[in-house]
């Protein structure tokens, strides 16, 4: 008999197939193969996008198994600090270079991330350690915290909309020929999908390559054992729940560039769109996050070319055609 640990398994291919079945579906209803693509490209950047958004809170659920309804604060917290910072650095994020651009950007994000991390660590410590393996308290609890942090933000950033405007070479699209036509991509969209791919990249390497994300999925299976080998697992966790937090926060950063604005609902808002993500991934998987986040940036930007009046509605059908093929997700975890 094989080790659980050293067992190969056959990889999934029916959640990607999935995408591709989207995609073919898309293109004669929409006709135009530009057009196609150049919807079919705007969906999976708004994907990834949503991916990082989404990471946070299903590294949170995954591994602590913590049903966190205040994930949005986060996000919001890394959207406000994020035009506080671009704000003070005008001269870089208002120059006609790409270079002070992403510059202020990457500074933007490191100091949302920091920010709302420190908020996470405070978040972690008054409310959701009291309510550990208590699902139905944490969901009270942390809908509550959210509430309180959505106060908090007007009370620091004001209740009213917030610009937070892309610096200048970020706007625009490319622009390149494609079957007779053009196709255009939008430059921050390119710039989405690099980050988003690099976070799915990083959270892949850390919890199957390394040896701290090896002692956070023991500690997730056998807290007693971990322990007893002198491993502070509380601590483990409280990492976790920051760079869940972090994440959002970095999400709330791109998501607030995406929308050109920012409000302190922002959080709120987004919440369901996420938790809609992760149930159709597979609660606490990241492949099925990851998955899941582009099958609902694709059905978005299809539904929204296709039938506008649906296009609110569209991410709830396709989490129920999920559910009804595969009620557990596409990529269930196991032990769930």
């Amino acid at each position: 008999m094989t080790a659980p640990g050293l067992a190969r398994s056959r990889p999934d291919v029916w959640p990607p197939a999935l995408l591709a079945a989207l995609a073919a579906l898309a293109l004669p209803l929409v006709g135009s193969p530009s057009t196609w693509l150049t919807l079919s490209l705007a969906g999976l950047a708004m994907g990834l996008i949503i991916f990082v958004i989404a990471s946070g809170l299903t590294l949170v659920f995954g591994l602590m198994d913590v049903l966190n309804f205040g994930h949005g604060v986060f996000i919001a917290v890394g959207a406000f600090v994020a035009v506080s910072v671009l704000g003070g650095l005008d001269g870089w994020a208002g120059s006609p270079q790409l270079g002070p651009n992403l510059a202020a950007v990457a500074l933007a994000a490191g100091a949302a991330m920091l920010v709302a991390g420190a908020a996470g660590l405070v978040f972690e410590r008054l409310l959701v350690r009291p309510v550990y393996g208590r699902h139905l308290e944490q969901i009270l609890v942390t809908t509550g915290g959210m509430i309180i942090g959505q106060e908090l933000i007007k009370t620091l950033w004001g209740p009213e909309e917030r610009p937070l405007a892309l610096p200048p070479s970020l706007r625009g699209a490319f622009v390149f020929p494609f079957a007779g036509d053009t196709v255009a991509v939008e430059k921050y969209r390119v710039l989405a999908v690099g980050v988003g791919l690099l976070v799915f990249g990083a959270l892949l390497w850390v919890l199957g390559r390394t040896k701290l994300g090896l002692l956070i999925r023991a500690g997730v299976q056998d807290r007693e054992m971990v322990q007893s080998l002198g491993y502070r697992i509380d601590r483990l966790f409280v990492a976790v729940f920051v760079a869940g937090s972090a994440l959002a926060g970095l999400g709330g950063v791109m998501w607030g560039l995406y929308q050109q604005g920012v409000t302190p609902q922002i959080g709120a808002r987004v919440n369901v769109l996420i938790f809609i993500v992760i149930i159709i991934g597979g609660l606490g998987s990241t492949l099925g996050c990851f998955v899941g986040a582009l099958a609902v940036g694709l059905v978005a930007n299809y539904t929204g070319y296709l039938a506008p009046k649906a296009a609110l509605f569209s991410n709830i059908g396709l989490m129920m055609v999920v559910l009804l093929w595969r009620p557990r997700g596409l990529y269930p975890v196991t032990s769930r």
